[in-house]
């Protein structure tokens, strides 16, 4: 499968933005996805994960409450929904897949595909 983030942006704490990944080459019903995000220098963050059905969703503790993580497998897209977003979200933003999670949904080493990322920038 292949995996292409989109809809990041600058914008200002409090406010909210969408990003969206769209995945091509194969269906994503069979996928776990997640989100991580990066910033220089540092190691890839977990952010968000949704099982095959879209009903089990979990988040890191630093997003829990303000993010949102859905899914719709008829259109093969994922989509992170930001709400109240503050400076230390900004990071570049990456969408990931994997069938099998050995490890756990948040650990980046189990997804096998990933999209190459979308900046969000946030100003205080």
């Amino acid at each position: 499968v292949q995996l292409q983030a989109s809809g990041g942006g600058s914008v200002q704490a409090g406010d909210s933005l969408s990003v969206s990944c769209e995945a091509s080459k194969e269906s994503i019903d069979n996928y776990l996805m997640g989100w991580f995000r990066q910033t220089p220098g540092a190691e890839r963050e977990f952010v968000a994960a949704i099982d095959w059905s879209g009903r089990s969703k979990y988040y890191g503790d630093s997003v829990k409450g303000r993010f949102t993580v859905s899914r719709d497998n008829a259109k093969n897209t994922m989509a992170l929904q930001m709400n109240e977003l503050k400076p230390e979200d900004t990071a570049i933003y990456y969408c990931a897949a994997t069938k099998f999670a050995d490890h756990g949904l948040e650990v980046a080493a189990d997804y096998r595909y990933w999209g190459q990322g979308t900046q969000v920038t946030v100003s205080s």
